[in-house]
């Protein structure tokens, strides 16, 4: 088996679209994580808070070097994620 990372990707006003409801929105995640869990190939999975409330750890030099805020000023970042385990990557994106 090789595990292969899903992506959610946010953009600034990480809005929900007009019209959906956000409960609507958590159930789908439900049934696509139960789906994963059922099919054997739940890894790991999250949500990640927005790039504004981000701390950088710099560890390239002697010490750590800790900075409030995001890394790189951008409109998208990395909202959530998946990683699970299928035998390729067909049956990855099946």
């Amino acid at each position: 088996m090789h595990q292969y990372l899903l992506s959610v990707h946010h953009d600034d006003t990480n809005a929900i679209p007009e019209g959906v409801d956000v409960q609507d929105v958590f159930a789908a995640v439900d049934r696509f994580n139960t789906k994963l869990q059922d099919a054997g190939a739940w890894v790991f999975g999250g949500g990640l808070l927005p790039a504004s409330a981000a701390t950088v750890v710099d560890g390239r030099g002697d010490e750590p070097l800790i900075t409030d805020g995001p890394y790189l000023e951008t409109r998208e970042y990395l909202g959530g994620f998946w990683v699970i385990a299928a035998e390729d990557l067909d049956a990855a994106l099946a």
